[in-house]
């Protein structure tokens, strides 16, 4: 089952994949979080689900890549986000991707890793990005995947709702 959580930026996207990865068995992967100074965000870090840790992007980090006022850092994004994947790959059954987005899209290794294992039998839940790109319209237009998005209203219920389905493609009780 592959699963894709779209909504707008700033509706709960990744708050609701780190309640899912909480909840969920034998998962693995990624997500990310704003970092904030004197209230204002400065950046996003990227937390695996084994918990280390990097930096995405940054307002002030030396990077040719940039997205908006953010510069991308594809070290850490390779080697701790990327690798993440990778393991979660070997060795887990859900595979978590918080998010396939503007800045991850910059690195040649997270596209391919992300079309390795949405080619793979492996169970996925990743956000990904609203607007649209060549390579998110053709993970989004895939026959094996299920989009919810993500608003106001049913940020509430969705939790539940993604629970089940996975519960049920995984023949699980409910």
């Amino acid at each position: 089952m592959k699963i894709l959580i779209t909504g707008r930026p700033g509706v709960g996207k990744t708050t609701l994949i780190k309640k899912l990865s909480r909840l969920l068995q034998n998962a693995g992967g990624f997500y990310t979080e704003e970092m904030r100074e004197d209230g204002k965000r400065i950046g996003f870090k990227i937390i695996t689900l084994d918990g280390e840790e990097g930096i995405l992007a940054r307002t002030d980090l030396p990077s040719p890549y940039r997205v908006g006022k953010y510069y991308v850092n594809l070290k850490d994004l390779e080697e701790i986000g990327v690798r993440s994947l990778e393991r979660a790959f070997q060795e887990k059954d859900l595979i978590i991707i918080d998010e396939i987005g503007k800045m991850e899209l910059l690195s040649r290794k997270f596209r391919e890793v992300v079309e390795k294992i949405f080619d793979s039998e492996k169970d996925v839940v990743a956000t990904i990005k609203k607007s649209s790109d060549p390579f998110v319209e053709k993970i989004k237009n895939r026959n094996d995947v299920v989009i919810f998005e993500l608003n106001e209203k049913n940020r509430n219920s969705l939790l539940n709702e993604i629970l089940s389905v996975l519960k049920f493609n995984r023949g699980e009780k409910q």
